[in-house]
């Protein structure tokens, strides 16, 4: 069945980016901290903002519909591949400098085990149980979505879980690592640690906090796209399998120790 109000979407989308590049990018000054943010940052908070019950009416009705939300879900994927594209061009120019690190983006690895070893006791001590399990596998983004929907559904506990995560990651992740990095940048780490780090999993995650990043140091701005991209990179090829062999592994001891099941699995 055709979709009669894409169009609105559309027409909206590109006024929503028409408006965030003309306010472009902007220092927020607390103390002395600096916080950069982005247009995207802007984008996401006025399409958060018309999504609201307050403002979905009329016209907005036929922008938002299920339909639309749906749309935007699923063709998100092809609106990054050019922005992977980039990255990848900005890689290869520095490709020789980042071998030359290379133990140092795997290493990096060993960080997607923080959401369980610090976000797991705190969902079980929340209250959250099953839901923990989904909730705490990494950020929560297409792989560790992929491999709770296979193993459990999404219709699970655990697949809640993820979705949750997924969700709110979709909607503030880009928004808290945007402000996250130059705090950290303030306190004094290194903009190449920082540019390393910001390669996560999530593409728009790592775009919003490698461009801060490059937006505060843009003497810097080709080696951290080149480091964020290499990370990335990096992460979604490697993350998988640090996924299932440690995470997972990880995960279930931890669960039973926390709650005191037998098992973890269906």
């Amino acid at each position: 069945m055709k979709n009669k109000n894409l169009i609105y979407l559309i027409v909206f989308s590109v006024i929503i980016i028409l408006v965030a590049e003309i306010i472009g990018f902007r220092i927020l000054n607390l103390g002395k901290f600096k916080i950069g943010l982005l247009p995207l940052i802007f984008a996401l908070i006025l399409t958060m903002l018309f999504a609201t019950k307050l403002f979905r009416k009329g016209i907005f009705s036929k922008i938002y519909t299920e339909e639309n939300v749906n749309f935007a879900g699923k063709y998100l994927i092809i609106i990054m591949l050019p922005l992977m594209a980039k990255y990848g061009a900005d890689v290869a120019p520095r490709l020789k400098e980042i071998l030359s690190i290379g133990w140092i983006f795997l290493l990096q690895e060993l960080g997607n085990l923080g959401t369980i070893i610090f976000g797991l006791p705190v969902a079980i001590l929340i209250g959250l149980r099953r839901e923990a399990i989904g909730s705490t596998l990494g950020l929560g983004r297409e792989g560790e979505l992929a491999y709770i929907s296979e193993k459990y559904t999404l219709n699970s506990d655990e697949g809640r879980g993820v979705l949750s995560m997924y969700i709110f990651g979709t909607l503030f992740g880009a928004i808290f690592f945007s402000i996250v990095a130059p705090i950290f940048l303030n306190m004094g780490l290194k903009v190449e640690a920082l540019a390393i780090a910001s390669g996560m999993g999530s593409a728009s995650m790592m775009t919003a906090s490698s461009s801060v990043l490059a937006a505060i140091h843009p003497e810097h701005a080709e080696t951290i796209r080149a480091y964020a991209a290499a990370s990335q990179l990096l992460t979604s090829f490697i993350g998988t399998f640090t996924m299932v062999f440690l995470a997972v592994p990880l995960q279930r001891f931890l669960y039973r120790k926390l709650t005191g099941e037998k098992r973890d699995e269906k």
